[in-house]
């Protein structure tokens, strides 16, 4: 069932607002390139011009990201513009200081993703309509803030020195907020989709688990300071692997939660507030196909990445191992779905489990584990 929100691409259905949105979109890449072009490499010319060819045509089907892409490109063309070629006005100039330096506007996201959470348990519990209303505004404003923290600090690197900069999902700090922000999206989308804010009270924290680890992370070891990518990830590889691998991660992530909620509806709890069963089986093999497509796209573009960094595609590599183990997992429940055609409490279970074999996969092997991924550690 699809809401208003939601609306079919084709040519003959746009709208004036549609053209519009697509013009100010090439607009701005247009704007952006000729502003900071002499700092891009291929792989982020490439990046900025399929993102308005792309986001243009998510923004007619999905209206809502229409707003959310202007608004990230016009607060952070305004951050950007603020610093004046500085690094150093990140620490006086006043909007810089309190909102849009990518470690504020980072600790904004963390601060309204933490809200929502609370809010979304607020509208289950009441049965607010206007508390729903207000916790899916906290989540697109936490979005909005985490985007405009990576664009900016995207352009940061480059203030430090045009050898430094990199695109921000380097590291264990950078790819937390990636996740959250891939999560959130994945979530408001199957939240009008579905016609249903309440499931945010399940699926956000997961996201605030991970805004939790990401200010530990920030205060016990500094982790927001920018540093210079390792030999092994000054490769065009990871720009195309690991925002494929963190799609995964989002979407396994997300029908984990919504598995748990499938749990509680079976057992008779809250069934008259979340959607019925039905809905929620449907999300979750949905959640759990994307993440698994994403994923193989993501394990493929690893492999060759291994061959170009480590002569090799496949070594066995604690990382890649548990890879393999995440992949497997995911290819057999959507093989007991699709091909035996089972439902129910195990396969909720399985995706409830999955969820930990794949948090092991994504953190546990920095943490206990060494290999060719030991830049990865905590």
């Amino acid at each position: 069932m699809q809401t208003l929100s939601l609306s079919n691409p084709s040519i003959g259905r746009l709208s004036l607002f549609d053209w519009i949105y697509a013009v100010l979109l090439w607009a701005g890449a247009l704007y952006a390139f000729n502003a900071y072009g002499a700092y891009m490499d291929s792989y982020e010319k490439t990046f900025l011009f399929g993102f308005a060819a792309g986001f243009s045509v998510l923004g007619w089907y999905w209206k809502p990201l229409r707003t959310l892409i202007i608004t990230i490109a016009a607060v952070s063309l305004f951050a950007i513009n603020d610093y004046h070629g500085d690094l150093g006005r990140a620490q006086h100039a006043f909007f810089l200081k309190f909102m849009l330096a990518s470690q504020s506007a980072i600790m904004w996201m963390s601060t309204l993703f933490v809200l929502a959470t609370l809010t979304y348990w607020l509208a289950l519990a009441t049965r607010s309509t206007f508390a729903g209303q207000v916790a899916s505004g906290l989540t697109w404003s936490a979005t909005a803030m985490g985007l405009i923290g990576l664009i900016v600090r995207w352009y940061e690197s480059y203030l430090i020195s045009p050898d430094v900069g990199h695109i921000p999902i380097s590291n264990l700090y950078e790819v937390f907020v990636l996740f959250s922000i891939i999560t959130a999206l994945l979530y408001l989308y199957y939240e009008q989709r579905y016609q249903n804010r309440l499931l945010g009270a399940f699926v956000l924290p997961i996201i605030t688990a991970a805004v939790g680890f990401l200010l530990w992370y920030t205060f016990d070891r500094q982790a927001e300071n920018i540093q210079p990518l390792v030999p092994a990830l000054q490769s065009y590889w990871m720009k195309l692997h690991v925002p494929a691998n963190f799609i995964g991660y989002g979407s396994f992530s997300l029908a984990a939660m919504v598995a748990v909620a499938w749990l509680m509806v079976n057992r008779g709890i809250l069934a008259t507030r979340l959607p019925p069963l039905e809905v929620l089986d449907d999300l979750m093999y949905k959640s759990i196909a994307v993440g698994f497509g994403f994923f193989t796209i993501a394990t493929i573009l690893g492999a060759m990445w291994a061959a170009e960094a480590w002569g090799g595609y496949w070594s066995w590599d604690p990382k890649e191992t548990w890879a393999l183990i995440v992949w497997l997992n995911y290819a057999a429940w959507l093989h007991i779905r699709l091909v035996k055609g089972l439902r129910g409490a195990f396969l909720a279970w399985w995706a409830v489990v999955g969820l930990f074999v794949t948090i092991f996969a994504f953190l546990g092997v920095n943490m206990f584990l060494s290999g060719l991924h030991s830049y990865g550690t905590l």
